[in-house]
């Protein structure tokens, strides 16, 4: 998910949370706890400074968004919040887990997915069935906080985003349901399939590959799918010229299900075709053989 609804939900999870008897300290460890959580596994970003071999592909959304790192983050916040609010218990450190894998657990289900299973499995884990940013999760978060402001029956705040929390739960399953039925009924058709969720809820696109052929299919459930591309992919290329002189092909090639192999003239290279708009993918890496002199 992008970094406002990571936010929101951090916000929203500090919502959640009957704060009647807490202190100011403990209310500001809360929100420290619950928005720090939903942040600290996107500390990957920095890892760009240093990338010199064209490997932060592979980096973003990885070991640090791993299930088995999400009690080392939980562990950290709980120190800081124990060294500048003096507050001590499991609370915290379960709060701050909660929080880490709420970012862990939502990256899943968008196209890009995530190192889940990292250090013991490189497979980038991704399910495909909710779009990088949510409008729906948006009206859903701000709509508790309005309400939860100004609501005049009496609901206690912490109720209405505990409720929150349920209709964007609803929503995922909703969606995933819809997703998988789409894609089990197009999977045998295809070698190697893989599924995006459209910015519209309800609405998917399946990118199947058979031998060198991609199409990219685009519908709902109810309406069915739509071909809106075939592509094919030069599967006879040479890619080990394309990685020497690219190494951020070769990271897009480990880091993708599949890709779509591109060779006109003299330009050798492969794109993420789950990412195809408009008769091009913006996760697109290439070669120019006259610049590297071939």
């Amino acid at each position: 998910m992008d970094t406002v609804t990571h936010t929101l939900f951090g916000l929203t999870l500090y919502g959640a949370v009957d704060k009647t008897r807490m202190s100011r300290k403990e209310k500001g460890a809360l929100m420290l706890a619950a928005v720090g959580g939903s942040q600290i596994p996107d500390i990957d970003v920095i890892s760009a400074w240093w990338d010199t071999q064209g490997r932060y592909q592979m980096w973003h959304r990885g070991i640090t968004h791993s299930v088995f790192v999400v009690p080392v983050w939980a562990a950290l916040i709980t120190l800081v919040v124990r060294l500048l609010f003096k507050v001590r218990g499991w609370f915290w450190f379960g709060l701050a887990a909660l929080a880490v894998l709420i970012h862990d657990g939502s990256d899943l289900f968008n196209a890009w997915g995530t190192g889940f299973l990292e250090p013991f499995s490189d497979v980038r884990v991704t399910f495909g069935t909710i779009p990088i940013v949510d409008v729906l999760f948006w009206i859903i978060m701000g709509g508790a906080f309005l309400f939860a402001k100004f609501n005049k029956a009496r609901w206690r705040p912490h109720h209405v985003f505990r409720i929150a929390w349920g209709l964007m739960a609803l929503h995922v399953a909703i969606q995933t349901s819809q997703g998988y039925a789409i894609q089990n009924s197009l999977k045998e058709e295809y070698e190697q399939i893989a599924l995006s969720a459209d910015f519209v809820p309800g609405v998917f696109t399946v990118i199947g590959k058979q031998d060198n052929i991609v199409e990219i299919r685009k519908g709902t459930l109810w309406s069915g799918m739509e071909e809106v591309a075939v592509l094919t992919s030069k599967e006879d290329a040479d890619l080990d010229r394309l990685f020497a002189a690219n190494p951020k092909a070769k990271t897009l090639y480990e880091w993708s299900p599949f890709v779509v192999i591109v060779e006109e003239g003299n330009r050798l290279g492969l794109y993420d075709p789950r990412f195809y708009r408009n008769g091009q993918s913006f996760l697109f890496e290439y070669m120019d053989r006259v610049e590297t002199g071939q």
